[in-house]
């Protein structure tokens, strides 16, 4: 990281790259999940934060941060983030093990929609028509994915039930998902990312131990080691995805985000068969085409607020 007196390098294309990697290693993670079968969530909770706490406390170790890693003055507002983000991973990985992996992962792109919604609820952040009309364009994207597999609850195959409860849970997951990051947006005022991860792992870890007398599955050898590479997985896309913010304005990043569709179609055509339908195709194109435009939007105010900034006189 090359940064002088403090502050933050600028170097695009480093981020960029950071970026796609860290989302290429997320849906590594997801691809190993999906291949570990449909085991209790709980169970799939702890494996993917008690091994990616593991890493980052290696990496921290390696850069003499880990003595100062926990400290915080905030500790209840860290197990709120977490207990919202545990509710949140659980539902995404009860959805990814019944959906195919492309639409798993193009649903969970409702996120950002729903950020706006809730930025206007919780908030009070004024939202205007540009960006609500794109909220309300996205969620058509995402009804389009949704409806076909909706239906199926009509037709009442348990097959058909399974995958439709997976959407549910996918939907739900973006929407909690949502409510972690506004809380994660309270927290980075005062906390490093380093904490912030680290508090939200080990929060994880607790809750999700937990549901052990709930009952967890018998793993075999090969479900263990899958389970663990998730783990690993999701520690690494984490620290590459904070890399790549350090690098880079999150506007220039962020719309990488969406490489993870093509990325899902292509492991879950090879790994699983998974052969996405016109409805997830079309419905995907206008939830991304609706999450850019919210991004690019966002960076088009913050611009107007810098330099409104810059032009008011000084107080006094």
């Amino acid at each position: 990281m090359n940064s002088s007196g403090g502050r933050r390098a600028t170097s695009p294309l480093t981020g960029i790259a950071f970026k796609v990697s860290s989302v290429a290693v997320f849906v590594a993670m997801s691809s190993l999940i999906k291949a570990a079968g449909p085991l209790p969530s709980g169970q799939i909770v702890f494996f993917r934060s008690f091994f990616a706490m593991l890493l980052i406390l290696v990496f921290l170790g390696f850069r003499g941060e880990l003595r100062t890693a926990f400290h915080t003055a905030r500790p209840f507002n860290h197990m709120a983030r977490g207990m919202v983000g545990v509710t949140s991973m659980a539902l995404g990985f009860f959805a990814l093990t019944r959906l195919p992996l492309p639409e798993a992962i193009t649903l969970n792109y409702a996120q950002p929609l729903l950020v706006v919604v809730f930025s206007a609820i919780f908030l009070r952040e004024t939202i205007r028509v540009f960006r609500w009309s794109a909220v309300v364009v996205g969620l058509v994207g995402v009804l389009i994915i949704s409806w076909p597999t909706l239906t199926l609850f009509s037709g009442g195959g348990a097959m058909g039930n399974e995958e439709a409860l997976g959407v549910i849970a996918a939907l739900a997951a973006a929407a909690v998902s949502a409510v972690a990051l506004i809380l994660v947006r309270s927290l980075v005022h005062t906390e490093r990312t380093g904490t912030i991860v680290l508090w939200f792992s080990l929060t994880a870890t607790v809750i999700s131990l937990v549901t052990y007398p709930f009952g967890w599955a018998s793993l075999t050898g090969t479900q263990a080691a899958l389970l663990i590479g998730s783990g690993l997985c999701g520690g690494l896309a984490q620290l590459l995805m904070t890399e790549g913010y350090r690098h880079a304005e999150v506007s220039t990043v962020a719309p990488f985000e969406y490489t993870s569709m093509i990325l899902g179609i292509a492991v879950g055509y090879f790994a699983f068969g998974d052969v996405p339908t016109i409805h997830m195709l079309v419905g995907g194109l206008i939830v991304v085409g609706a999450g850019i435009f919210i991004i690019w939007r966002e960076q088009r105010l913050g611009l107007e607020r810098k330099a409104a900034s810059k032009a008011a006189p000084p107080p006094g």
